[in-house]
């Protein structure tokens, strides 16, 4: 059977410099994933913060033989925001694209697309692999046999389910987080650092709902999906990827290599991710097509 490739996707969450620098210096030493995502994707505000940090990130990166991608906002909402994706979509390193906006700068050259993108068919991955797209991670809602059918259309592309973490599910005008904190979204003091891996959210009833990060909405649970390498084989799909948290990331990516390379059952890797400190309980319903909050491995 051939390799499958483990991906880490972009950190969500307002992490201050120092630990956006010393969580890339373990992953570039000690994760064994083959590709990483670095950037920021939910609020363009964080930037100033955060880009600092990335030239010393790649280049420890790249030199541990990583190979990184540079991620895009998902959500530009300034001119200045806008520009800084069509400076990053003229790098020589692949660009993630999380906005169809940015297609104009990048298309001709490879990218990737985000699980911010609406690609649910095969016309749309046609659409995209056309203009350079060379993976795909679709949206998180999708089953893994969907995925497959887009798979084995077009089998020119990769297909890169969402395989672990809070779900992203939606990017908002409106800071959850300034307004829960009774601020306005242009002054929110960046309320959101305080929630490392976002703030959970319960309904009225106390029920465990949602998690919100900003601009962004979550899910509550964590999505740890850990199917047998025949069945990825069976749709097509040759790489997984996992999005950072607090909890040990490097345990994380070792768990899902052993998965893929066969060396721990499903059920011994899922038992693995739960004695992990996550920030949810974990599901897998919509890579089963079935609700995003089942959990249909532990059921099974």
């Amino acid at each position: 059977m051939p390799p499958f490739a483990l991906t880490l996707g972009p950190v969500f969450f307002h992490w201050p410099a120092e630990r956006l620098a010393d969580f890339y210096r373990r992953i570039a030493d000690e994760a064994p994933v083959d590709r990483v995502h670095v950037g920021e994707v939910v609020c363009g505000k964080r930037m100033p913060f955060s880009d600092p940090c990335w030239p010393d990130v790649i280049e420890r990166l790249e030199r541990a033989g990583k190979e990184v991608v540079l991620s895009t906002l998902a959500a530009p909402a300034t001119v200045r925001e806008r520009r800084s994706i069509d400076e990053l979509c003229g790098d020589g390193r692949l660009v993630e694209i999380n906005d169809i906006t940015a297609l104009p700068a990048r298309s001709g050259r490879p990218f990737v697309t985000g699980p911010f993108l609406n690609v649910y068919n095969e016309v749309a991955a046609a659409f995209l692999a056309g203009h350079g797209a060379r993976t795909i991670c679709p949206p998180v809602e999708l089953s893994l046999t969907a995925i497959g059918g887009m798979a084995h259309a077009r089998p020119q592309v990769e297909f890169e389910p969402f395989a672990f973490g809070r779900l992203p599910l939606a990017i908002s005008g409106r800071c959850y987080h300034a307004r829960l904190h009774g601020l306005h979204k242009d002054s929110c003091q960046f309320t959101c650092e305080k929630d490392a891996d976002g703030l959970a959210v319960d309904t009225l009833d106390g029920q465990a709902f949602l998690a919100i990060n900003g601009v962004q909405t979550l899910s509550n649970q964590v999505h740890a999906f850990c199917p047998e390498p025949s069945a990825l084989a069976a749709q097509a799909v040759r790489r997984l990827r996992l999005s950072p948290h607090t909890c040990d990331m490097v345990e994380v990516a070792g768990i899902y290599r052993a998965l893929l390379d066969g060396r721990l059952e499903p059920q011994e890797a899922r038992h693995g991710l739960s004695r992990l400190d996550l920030p949810g309980t974990m599901v897998d319903g919509y890579a089963h097509a079935r609700p995003g909050w089942h959990s249909v491995a532990a059921a099974g």
